[in-house]
């Protein structure tokens, strides 16, 4: 796939020795999926690793496309740009409908955890030959996966972005989950070893989801309109297309599963304490608060900013509440080039003294 001048193209690691789990669990046999743009310079640093989100894939040129239109900073003649589908997905990489062997375990899949998730990451990095990162970016999900891999090897990430995300998933965003999950149990279907099982549970589950992304703002600036008897309100009729929408293209055993993996990431876990799993980082870390998410409150954002030493914290203004890192990608471009620009001026200036 094409967006602007950065040409994706999707590859596969085959795991022929398979997968442990962080809980011990074993898969046999699995594939991992990622897809990359750019080439890798001679001495492998000019690597750029976006880290999807819960439901994407690992093509961001279908998810973010505006992200890489005019990017004043990134380009695919200077950048290797690469993206990996996450463990529990369904769309390339082991999960629970296919390990990639054509082989499905349902709801015997094992559970994952962020943690598995960046061995995963890290699985491909060495595949490939990758040393240092230059820049690694994730948003919600992704951000924890960013945040997790720069605590395990601080020397391998330069330049970190963390988008709407957090130190610890908190007891609000597992109380959206845990309701998303109770919708998918409450199907009648769910217990079937079927791919279609579950999948108007998911359908509720997504809508509920939506109401911890959007914003009051949101849904008044797009979805308001007039009463009119027997005829359905916009905000309605949007609750259950963007269900039918994520139906279309997702299971309800990764996305059960998916949320649960979400729900483990806890930086402290194992380690003394969030403050000092942050303080491990080195990497130069911008950290970007949306104006008015729900899900990932400024209070999160100010606790890694805080906490991680060589930190900046920027607010983006937006009426999307946690959806804005998807949508407003002109503000996310332009402070991130002003960051690194800073960054690079800096370095110079080290250089030259």
């Amino acid at each position: 796939m094409k967006v602007g001048h950065f040409e994706f193209t999707e590859h596969e690691l085959l795991l022929d020795d398979g997968f442990t789990t962080e809980n011990a669990e074993e898969i046999d046999f699995a594939k991992i999926s990622y897809h990359t743009a750019g080439k890798l310079n001679e001495d492998k640093d000019n690597v750029v690793w976006i880290c999807h989100a819960l439901t994407a894939n690992s093509n961001p040129g279908e998810w973010w496309p505006d992200f890489f239109e005019s990017n004043k900073w990134l380009s695919s003649d200077d950048h290797f740009i690469i993206c990996v589908n996450i463990p529990g997905s369904c769309y390339g990489t082991f999960g629970p409908l296919d390990l990639g062997n054509g082989k499905a375990l349902y709801h015997d899949f094992p559970q994952i955890s962020i943690r598995d998730i960046v061995k995963c990451l890290r699985m491909v990095a060495n595949d490939i030959g990758i040393g240092e990162i230059a820049y690694l970016i994730g948003a919600s999900m992704g951000g924890q996966q960013a945040l997790e891999w720069a605590i395990q090897e601080p020397d391998r990430i330069q330049r970190l972005v963390l988008l709407a995300t957090n130190a610890k998933h908190s007891a609000w965003g597992i109380a959206f989950n845990e309701s998303q999950r109770w919708a998918i149990e409450t199907d009648p279907t769910w217990n079937e070893r079927d791919p279609n099982a579950g999948l108007n549970g998911m359908k509720v589950a997504r809508s509920v989801a939506l109401l911890s992304y959007r914003s009051y703002s949101g849904f008044h600036l797009t979805q308001d309109d007039h009463y009119q008897f027997n005829e359905q309100r916009k905000a309605e009729s949007y609750q259950r297309y963007q269900g039918e929408k994520l139906a279309g293209r997702f299971n309800a055993f990764s996305y059960y599963m998916l949320s649960k993996a979400m729900d483990s990431h806890d930086v402290s876990r194992d380690r003394k304490s969030l403050e000092d799993a942050l303080e491990r980082i080195k990497a130069d870390t911008l950290v970007l608060n949306l104006k008015g998410d729900l899900l990932f409150p400024l209070e999160d954002q100010k606790f890694l900013s805080d906490h991680i030493k060589k930190s900046r914290l920027e607010t983006i203004n937006s009426q999307f509440g946690h959806d804005g890192f998807l949508i407003e990608t002109d503000q996310i471009k332009e402070v991130i080039y002003k960051w690194q620009h800073q960054l690079d001026k800096i370095k110079v200036n080290e250089k030259t003294a």
